[in-house]
């Protein structure tokens, strides 16, 4: 592929604020993946007409304990398949280097491994949720 061509969807990436673009023809294959350092921007939906504006959501105040973040943007899965049970649990002890989950990027799986033993305090994302870099993912006990 001509290095225009993906000078061109560098900067259609750019104008559009899209983080992944993906073109494939016959003979080419070309993937694109923009990385933040500050949170990427979402869409909110209006308030219906009429109805309260929504009081902002208060983080919890007082929550301790180091968190382990995601290393990619991806998806985040909390088992290795739909049918088998979460690799971890609320309230339960990981050693470092235990498996938390896995993050598929583009099409691999890559695991997240705990960087330190502790016990799981909470889980911060949800199962196939879309997670950023340095996102937090779980928190263990302070």
């Amino acid at each position: 592929m001509d290095i225009e061509k993906i000078r061109t969807l560098i900067a259609l990436m750019e104008e559009s604020e899209l983080v992944n673009l993906e073109i494939s023809s016959d003979d080419e294959h070309v993937s694109l993946t923009r990385h933040y350092d500050a949170p990427v921007p979402t869409m909110m939906a209006a308030p219906a007409a009429g109805s309260a504006p929504a009081a902002p959501e208060a983080k919890p105040a007082g929550k301790s304990g180091s968190v382990e973040t995601s290393p990619m943007v991806g998806v985040f899965y909390s088992a290795p398949s739909p049918n088998d049970p979460p690799f971890v649990k609320v309230g339960q002890k990981v050693q470092a280097g235990d498996t938390l989950g896995i993050i598929e990027a583009m099409k691999i799986m890559n695991p997240l491994e705990a960087t330190q033993s502790g016990v799981i305090e909470e889980i911060l994302v949800d199962n196939s949720e879309v997670v950023q870099f340095g996102q937090p993912v779980v928190r263990y006990k302070a």
